[in-house]
C-alpha cells in the first residue's frame, strides 16, 4: 500500500501525529504529573488534547486516522477522551519512557510508512491552544502542498513581543506562495535582548513546534543526522507488543534511545547541511503552548478590567489577574497582576510576571515527597474515578464512581478492610466466592484479605463512599488476581 497524489502532485495521504506526553510542571496546580495541562479543559469544554484531535480531523479529505503518541501511565486517560469525541487513532503508541519529539515523530514515521507505504505527517503537540482553526487549517495545507514535494516544513507564528520562552526560526527567502519561506536558521531560546533584536528585525518568527513532512522525507533526514534514533527506534518498534487498543513499544531498546528534540535532532542543522531542504509556513492567527500562567492569561476571556477568572470569583477594584476556582468561592480585592488557582488540596498565588517560577514549587514537593505534586484528589482511571475525601492515621474516605458497563480488579488487601455504601445507581459485588447486588442505602463489609470486585452493571454512573480502616492505607497495598485492562502496576 502506499500513499496517493491528486492531480496536482500532492500526496493526498495526511496523517497527523499527536503527541501528548507532558509533565505537568508548568501550570501547577491544575496540571500534575498523572494529569498534565494537555487534559485540561483550559479555553473550552473540551481538552487541549480534544481540541487538537478535532483540529487535526478537520485537515481535509485525504486526513486518515490520528497515530497518538503517548505516556504508558496516561494510557487511559487518552483512549478516555478520545472515545468521548469519537475519535479512533490508526495507533495509540505508549513510550515506556519519554523520549522527547524526534523519537516519537521517527515511530510515527515508521507506522505510517507500514499503514500507508508512505505519507504527510503533521506532527502537533497535544496542548496548545489554537482558537482559529480555519487560518490553521490554511496554513496546514500550505505545509502539505510544501512537504509532499520532500520539505521538512514547520509551522512559524508571527511573533507579538520579544518572548525569551519559546524558539525562533529565521525567515529566508519567499517559495513563490502566499505564507511559504525558504527555512534559513532554527535558533534555541534567545536572551531577552536578542528576542527584541529578532521582534524588530522582522525576519524571525517563534517556533511552533507544529512540523509538516513526509514520513520518508523525515526518516532520511534522521538517519542523516542522528541514526542512532533511528536504530532504537526501529528495533522498539519491530519487537512491540500490542496491548488491547494500544501498541506498546519495547521497553528496552526504547529507553536506550538518546532522548532529543525535532528541532536539535534536525531542524538546527538545516543551515550546515546542503542535503536538508526546509521551509517554513508563516501562521499569522493566534496561537499558545499554553507553557505559563501568563501565557494562559494571554489567550482566555478577559473582564474591563483585563482579569481572565474561571469559576467562583469575585475581582474587586483588581486588574489584570488570572484567578481559577476549583472548588471555593475566592475574592480578590485590590490586586494586580496575579495568578490565583485554588484546587480541592492546593492554593497557588505568584505575580504573573514571575509564573514561570511554579517549576520550582513543583521541584519542592517532589523533593519532599508530596502527593501535591503527583495527583489531584480526585484520581481517574480506566473504570471510572475516585477522590480522596478525608484521611487519617487508621482511616480514610474515598467518594468512588464507576461508569457503567465497567467494573475494578478481582483484588485483596494485605493491611486494610473496606466498608462501602452505595451512595446512586446499582454496585454488582464479588466477596470471596458470592455475588450479590446493592442498591442505593445498601452496604457491605470487605474484610482484609478477602477477594473481591466492584463493578456497575447499570446504564448510569454507580457512586459509592468507600471507608478502609487498617495499618497501612497506601494506593500499592493491592494485589490483583483478574484485570480486565491488564494492568501490570500495583495501582488501583
Amino acid at each position: 500500500m502506499s500513499g496517493r497524489s491528486n492531480e496536482a502532485g500532492v500526496l493526498d495521504t495526511v496523517v497527523p501525529v499527536i503527541v501528548a506526553g507532558g509533565g505537568g510542571t508548568r501550570l501547577w496546580p491544575l496540571s500534575r504529573q498523572h494529569y498534565p495541562k494537555q487534559f485540561l479543559n483550559l479555553s473550552g469544554p473540551d481538552s487541549l488534547l480534544q481540541d487538537t484531535l478535532r483540529r487535526a480531523a478537520g485537515e481535509g479529505a485525504g486526513t486518515r486516522p490520528p497515530i497518538v503518541i503517548c505516556n504508558e501511565e496516561h494510557r487511559f486517560l487518552v483512549a478516555d477522551q478520545m472515545r468521548a469525541i469519537s475519535i479512533t487513532a490508526q495507533r495509540l503508541i505508549l513510550e515506556p519512557v519519554g523520549r522527547n519529539t524526534a523519537p516519537a515523530l521517527t515511530i510515527a514515521a515508521l507506522e505510517a510508512q507500514k499503514v500507508h507505504g508512505d505519507a504527510v505527517l503533521v506532527m502537533m503537540p497535544a496542548d496548545h491552544i489554537i482558537p482559529d482553526n480555519g487560518q490553521f487549517r490554511k496554513s496546514l495545507t500550505e505545509g502539505v502542498r510544501f512537504a509532499s514535494e520532500g520539505y521538512l516544513v514547520a509551522l512559524g507564528v508571527e511573533p507579538e513581543r520579544a518572548e525569551p520562552g519559546y524558539g525562533y526560526i529565521k525567515v529566508g527567502e519567499d517559495l513563490g506562495a502566499d505564507s511559504a519561506s525558504r527555512l534559513e536558521a532554527f535558533v534555541e531560546k534567545p536572551t531577552l535582548d536578542l528576542a527584541a533584536e529578532y521582534l524588530q528585525s522582522g525576519e524571525y518568527l517563534w517556533n511552533s513546534g507544529i512540523f509538516v513532512m513526509l514520513a520518508s522525507a523525515w526518516l532520511d533526514a534522521i538517519t542523516a543526522c542522528r541514526v542512532e534514533i533511528v536504530d532504537a527506534c526501529r528495533k522498539a518498534y519491530s519487537n512491540g507488543t500490542v496491548d488491547g487498543s494500544f501498541y506498546r513499544l519495547d521497553e528496552v531498546a526504547f529507553s536506550e534511545c538518546p532522548a532529543d528534540s525535532v528541532d536539535f535532532a534536525v531542524m538546527e542543522r538545516i543551515d550546515k547541511s546542503s542535503s536538508l531542504n526546509a521551509a517554513v509556513i508563516t501562521f499569522s492567527g493566534a496561537w499558545s503552548d499554553v507553557g505559563s500562567w501568563s501565557g494562559l492569561w494571554e489567550v482566555s476571556p478577559q473582564d474591563g478590567s483585563a482579569n481572565a477568572l474561571s469559576g467562583d470569583v469575585l475581582c474587586l477594584n483588581s486588574s489584570g489577574n488570572l484567578v481559577h476556582a476549583d472548588q471555593r468561592f475566592v475574592a480578590l480585592a485590590g490586586c494586580e497582576d496575579l495568578v490565583v488557582i485554588e484546587t480541592a488540596d492546593a492554593v497557588m498565588i505568584a505575580p504573573k510576571s514571575n509564573s514561570q517560577a511554579i517549576r520550582q514549587v513543583v521541584e519542592w514537593l517532589e523533593r519532599e515527597g508530596r502527593s501535591e505534586q503527583l495527583a489531584h484528589r480526585k484520581v481517574y482511571r480506566p473504570w471510572g474515578s475516585y477522590e480522596s475525601v478525608d484521611v487519617g492515621e487508621l482511616h480514610q474516605v474515598k467518594r468512588i464512581i464507576v461508569k457503567p458497563g465497567e467494573r475494578l480488579s478481582l483484588q485483596s488487601h494485605e493491611h486494610r478492610a473496606e466498608h462501602w455504601t452505595v451512595v446512586k445507581g446499582q454496585a454488582l459485588v464479588t466477596l470471596r466466592e458470592k455475588e450479590f447486588l446493592m442498591d442505593e442505602d445498601e452496604s457491605t463489609y470487605i474484610p482484609r484479605g478477602a477477594k473481591h470486585r466492584l463493578a456497575n452493571p447499570g446504564t448510569e454512573p454507580l457512586e459509592i463512599i468507600e471507608v478502609q480502616t487498617g495499618s497501612y492505607l497506601g494506593e500499592d497495598d493491592i494485589f490483583r488476581y483478574d484485570d480486565k485492562y491488564d494492568r501490570h502496576k500495583a495501582t488501583v
